[in-house]
């Protein structure tokens, strides 16, 4: 069994998680950071809400999940800093099968021996207020890594925010000759309830230190 607290449960992600997770025989929901019960927080807020929440468990044993996005480059770094003293599991997309277009990319960016134009596009509802997406940046990181020749160039990020969409996520290569794409849409916030919830048995196992979905998914 696993204790969970939802920080951000007023949220769309956090009410969907909280419905999600009553599902799920082996996941115990406590109502307060003190819970003799709780194990892990799975956090889905605001980033100066995550980095608050950060300081007031530092001496705690709690594991945290922090599926929040929109961090800037200084947080990512406390958020470093705070792993050094607690177990962290930081995921920008909680999908399983955002994982496995990530590697996809990254088998096909290693493996790409001519010149690439590339456009990342990202779609989500109206609300979400980070943009890009952090998954969408991660994707542009992922191919800069692993593009040792230099072959990709123009590497651009297109971001739609409108209706309700919960996620659409396309990665396309353009040559001369043909076109590659790479394409993940979630049609229910679920996939990325299920993800953190299955995670945060995981995470609570773990030693110390900053851990991200692939981490979890390779156990």
């Amino acid at each position: 069994m696993t204790g969970i607290f939802i920080n951000g449960i007023s949220g769309k992600m956090g009410t969907n998680l909280l419905e999600r997770s009553n599902s799920h025989d082996n996941i115990i929901n406590c109502t307060n950071l003190n819970d003799d019960l709780l194990d892990t927080i799975i956090d889905f807020s605001h980033p100066d809400s995550t980095l608050k929440l950060l300081e007031s468990i530092s001496d705690t044993n709690t594991s945290i999940i922090i599926g929040t996005t929109g961090f800037d480059l200084e947080q990512i770094e406390q958020i470093k800093e705070f792993s050094k003293n607690k177990k962290i599991l930081l995921a920008f997309n909680l999908s399983k099968g955002m994982s496995v277009i990530k590697k996809s990319v990254q088998d096909f960016v290693e493996l790409n021996t001519k010149s690439l134009n590339c456009f990342i596009e990202d779609t989500h509802h109206a609300q979400k207020v980070d943009s890009p997406s952090g998954t969408a940046i991660e994707l542009k990181n992922i191919i800069e890594l692993n593009d040792k020749e230099d072959l990709i160039s123009n590497i651009e990020i297109i971001s739609k925010r409108s209706g309700n969409i919960y996620g659409i996520h396309k990665v396309i290569f353009l040559s001369d000759s043909e076109k590659i794409e790479f394409r993940h849409e979630a049609i229910s916030r679920n996939i990325f309830s299920d993800g953190a919830l299955e995670a945060s048995h995981w995470i609570k196992n773990q030693k110390e230190g900053l851990y991200n979905f692939e981490d979890f998914l390779k156990s």
